[in-house]
């Protein structure tokens, strides 16, 4: 019987994915299978190429985290026909109708975005990952909601989209930080995002949280280490990849019960990287 099951993430290098691996191998490997790696660099064509690769070899179980909002239903329904299970983790395609494990994107976003405004903050921007994602829409969302609710008018200026890692953040949050008024604090769509964003705010001559407040989105462990310390909604990655294989497993060993989709809740980290605004940070500098 097939004792491999594939695995198919976006980036290797995002610090968020190998904390989903693990989880996922974990599981695997306690119930006597072998995890495959594939790694699509966000890259639709590439994640196909891996799909049509893996089928001869007859995995027992497939855990994918989307490059994109592509739709996967033709090649996941050829796998289905041998029995192979899928599991999507993170992100969903579109017209996803199986099994999948995601965060609850939308509610950890709008928390941090209230706590946000709670503590007086009315000029807010937001650095969206990928809008072709479902968590970086999910994310957005939530935002916008907060700031719907709060009655606030946000231009379109104050809102952009970037790629999820730190060079999009930084270019972007240049952008923001020559706005005026200037935004008094952003939400980053996640941390690798918040990292690039600390940077501009260094590179810009402002200061974190003083001139400007910053809340991320994974709770990376290196949030606890940035000067200042990142403000972060917390997901764990290695839970999302041990519900995403032990799903899978359930799947493999008979488990025939409608689609699951599970959502696993978020709690929000306060540290150094937030505050409430400054009283002079509404001259533009």
């Amino acid at each position: 019987k097939p004792d491999m099951i594939g695995m198919i993430i976006p980036d290797i290098t995002n610090p968020f994915f190998p904390a989903v691996v693990r989880g996922a191998e974990d599981v695997a490997f306690s119930n006597g299978y072998r995890l495959i790696l594939c790694n699509t660099d966000n890259d639709h064509s590439k994640e196909l190429a891996h799909l049509n690769k893996l089928r001869p070899y007859l995995p027992a179980g497939l855990i994918v985290i989307p490059s994109s909002f592509s739709d996967l239903t033709t090649q996941v329904e050829s796998y289905r026909k041998v029995g192979t299970g899928v599991v999507c983790v993170d992100r969903l395609p579109k017209n996803w109708t199986g099994d999948s494990v995601t965060a609850d994107n939308e509610e950890g976003a709008y928390r941090a975005t209230q706590s946000l405004l709670q503590l007086g903050h009315v000029r807010l921007a937001a650095i969206a990952g990928p809008l072709h994602l479902t968590n970086a829409k999910q994310r957005l969302d939530g935002f916008k909601r907060a700031i719907r609710e709060a009655r606030l008018h946000l231009g379109p200026e104050y809102i952009h989209e970037t790629t999820f890692d730190k060079h999009g953040g930084y270019s972007k949050a240049l952008l923001l930080l020559r706005l005026i008024p200037r935004p008094t604090a952003i939400f980053a769509g996640n941390d690798m995002i918040a990292l690039g964003v600390l940077l501009a705010i260094r590179t810009a001559g402002l200061r974190c949280p003083q001139d400007v407040s910053l809340i991320g989105f994974d709770d990376l462990e290196l949030a606890e280490t940035t000067n200042p310390s990142l403000s972060s909604v917390s997901q764990s990655g290695y839970q999302l990849g041990k519900t995403a294989a032990l799903t899978l497993v359930e799947r493999i060993q008979g488990d025939t019960s409608p689609a699951k989709h599970v959502v696993l809740g978020t709690s929000l980290n306060l540290r150094d990287s937030v505050a409430g605004p400054h009283k002079d940070s509404s001259a533009a500098k």
